[in-house]
């Protein structure tokens, strides 16, 4: 019978084997017991790699001054990180990339073949991570931001920031063929040179002609060499998209960094029915492209079928100083916003703006300070509703919590 489960089987194992490649950074004062992880080499050039990235060595040498009592802790929203690692994007624009290869959800909602269905549901959400993969770090939003992207194949796409600790994203998108929810919450453990971050929160995509609902649960994902070395990102570990109308499921396994960047992007597994029997395999890289294949009960290719590809990544701008692919540029300009921009929208951040025009000054004193001063207009319009809105309340006590009920108090005068 075939592999019931994404990781495991030999090459998965092999794969595992070659990742603990680790060496330290045991020659410079102060820094002993750093991992240094070169993807794309082995274990003797440790000393080499870490002098390379993006850091100057006087902003190497105060950040770590700064981050080394967090070593072991959650950093989620506990640490101020200077503007020269940040990317001109907040992380509600983020997550409307998933957007840009939605066609595969037209293909999935329209598709009779459920385990067909699964094929391009599941490459939708591995086309993701070939953002992911930029090291840039998007501006953490502020409590009450909100995105909003239209004008890109009959999608409307919302995200506000919901929580401000610990930090909590929600985005909602829709059009003819699907529904999308998710409420993105992590958990992290900083490791000194490295980053673990741990999804927590919910995935879930409705297909609207049939009501299929289908769940996600992610993959963790380690970011290396943060403060040493060229900052890269793996995602090791099973992604699992169940059917939960049908019970039917993807178990996917992205295989981890090895030796010279051995089973780096790979990602391998099946469509599984209900019956948790193999029907289709699933291979490809999570930066280059997928294909699939129906297969037998031992996981096996179905004879005189062909492996076909179902998913590639576009083709991005060369030299692009963030990595952004083109659709990336979409979601920063305005030519994605609605007419009618909310004033919280991510796109008018001073800080995001000044980043983009690279002004890293200005990006870092407005991404630090927000000083407010109170304007009298909470008591003008708390005046201003008298006692009126009161006359059918009971019991105080009673009252439904309602932070945005006021509206904008500023358009209202």
């Amino acid at each position: 019978m075939a592999q019931k489960q994404g990781g495991g089987g030999f090459f998965s194992s092999l794969a595992s084997s070659l990742s603990n490649f680790k060496n330290q950074v045991n020659f410079l004062l102060g820094y002993e017991g750093l991992e240094v992880i070169n993807p794309e080499g082995g274990t003797e050039d440790a000393e080499v790699e870490a002098q390379k990235g993006r850091w100057k060595q006087e902003d190497r040498d105060s950040h770590w001054k700064m981050m080394q009592k967090y070593v072991g802790a959650d950093i989620t929203s506990m640490v101020t990180l200077p503007v020269l690692i940040f990317e001109p994007m907040s992380m509600l624009q983020k997550m409307a990339e998933l957007m840009e290869y939605s066609y595969l959800l037209k293909l999935a909602d329209e598709c009779e073949d459920p385990y067909l269905r699964l094929v391009y549901a599941a490459s939708w959400f591995i086309s993701n991570y070939y953002a992911l993969q930029r090291t840039w770090k998007p501006f953490n939003p502020i409590l009450g931001e909100t995105y909003e992207m239209v004008n890109h194949e009959g999608i409307t796409f919302i995200s506000e920031q919901v929580c401000h600790h610990p930090p909590i994203s929600a985005a909602h998108a829709e059009n003819e063929h699907f529904v999308y929810d998710i409420t993105s919450k992590v958990k992290t453990k900083f490791l000194g040179n490295s980053l673990d971050v741990y999804p927590l929160g919910r995935t879930r995509l409705k297909l609207k002609k049939d009501g299929v609902i289908l769940e996600l649960v992610p993959p963790p994902t380690k970011v290396n060499n943060l403060i040493f070395g060229r900052t890269w990102v793996d995602s090791p570990g099973d992604m699992v998209l169940t059917n939960l109308t049908t019970g039917d499921k993807v178990v996917l396994y992205f295989q981890p960094c090895g030796w010279f960047g051995a089973g780096r992007y790979e990602v391998d597994g099946y469509v599984y029915n209900a019956a948790e029997e193999p029907k289709i395999l699933m291979t490809g890289k999570w930066n280059t492209s997928m294909s699939y294949q129906p297969c037998d009960l031992d996981g096996e290719p179905l004879p005189g079928t062909d492996l076909k590809e179902v998913w590639r990544v576009a083709e991005a701008p060369a030299n692009d100083k963030f990595q952004y692919t083109h659709f990336a540029h979409k979601v920063n300009s305005f030519d994605t916003a609605p007419t009618n921009l909310l004033a919280s929208d991510s796109r008018l951040r001073s800080d995001r703006y000044a980043l983009e025009k690279g002004d890293l000054s200005k990006a870092g004193s407005e991404k630090s300070v927000y000083i407010y001063e109170y304007n009298e207009k909470y008591s003008k319009h708390r005046d201003a509703l008298g006692d009126a809105h009161m006359n059918d309340v009971t019991d105080i006590t009673k009252i439904e919590f309602n932070p945005w009920q006021y509206g904008n108090v500023a358009e209202a005068e």
